[in-house]
């Protein structure tokens, strides 16, 4: 049994074991384009997104200024992303870290991080963080559902041990999705790409429903990750 290099939790991205072996993922090829199924998903996206901001707006922008009174620095925090086709992006939070939280680089972050904000915690553990996203969504950089949007940095990293992590890339990333109902926090970034490979193979309208219906409990219960 090998020892995985990266569970969800605060360290140097850029260290990789010396005796990490190398771990194959299933090789998707070609994908077929489905054009209903796409186009349909996208209405949806939209149509639910717009409806969702209006509805939820005022809340955020009370969440937004509690953001602000709480600690230095503004509401919101973007960072890139990449999405589909490897396409960078900007997602958007709400601000859950102090300002110098990347001063050493990139880390990876865990549910409990020390670099939280008092409020930042609270939103992290409600998911409230990731409301900002429905912004991304209305736009079409991402969808409801699809595998979660990683930053450049951690591509590169795990490029070097796992082979066809990148193959995420080959759909719209999303705000919660088939690996975040499994496990989301609690897998490695080799387990993840189990589940997300599926989807991506396997992705349907009752594989969408599916999964949004199961984030309901993953975001009451605080249990994975959005």
């Amino acid at each position: 049994m090998y020892e995985p290099a990266y569970r969800c939790e605060t360290i140097d991205i850029n260290y990789i074991p010396r005796n990490q072996e190398t771990i194959y993922t299933e090789e998707l090829g070609e994908m077929p384009s489905k054009p209903f199924y796409s186009l349909v998903k996208r209405l949806f996206d939209f149509v639910v997104s717009f409806i969702a901001i209006i509805i939820l707006f005022v809340p955020m922008l009370i969440i937004g200024l509690i953001v602000v009174i709480d600690s230095r620095g503004g509401p919101l925090y973007t960072q890139k992303r990449l999405g589909k086709d490897e396409k960078p992006f900007r997602i958007i939070k709400f601000r859950t870290m102090h300002l110098d939280a990347e001063k050493d680089g990139a880390m990876w972050a865990n549910r409990d991080d020390a670099r939280s904000t008092r409020f930042g915690k609270f939103l992290r553990h409600s998911r409230l963080d990731e409301l900002p996203q429905l912004f991304n969504i209305l736009a079409g950089k991402m969808s409801f559902v699809g595998p979660r949007p990683e930053r450049p940095e951690f591509y590169d990293v795990f490029d070097r041990y796992i082979v066809g992590f990148r193959q995420r890339t080959k759909v719209i990333p999303g705000l919660t999705g088939y690996a975040q109902v499994n496990g989301g926090y609690d897998l490695y970034p080799e387990e993840k790409i189990v589940y997300d490979l599926e989807y991506i193979k396997n992705r349907s309208f009752r594989m969408d429903f599916k999964c949004i219906m199961q984030t309901f409990p993953v975001f009451f219960k605080s249990k994975g990750a959005m």
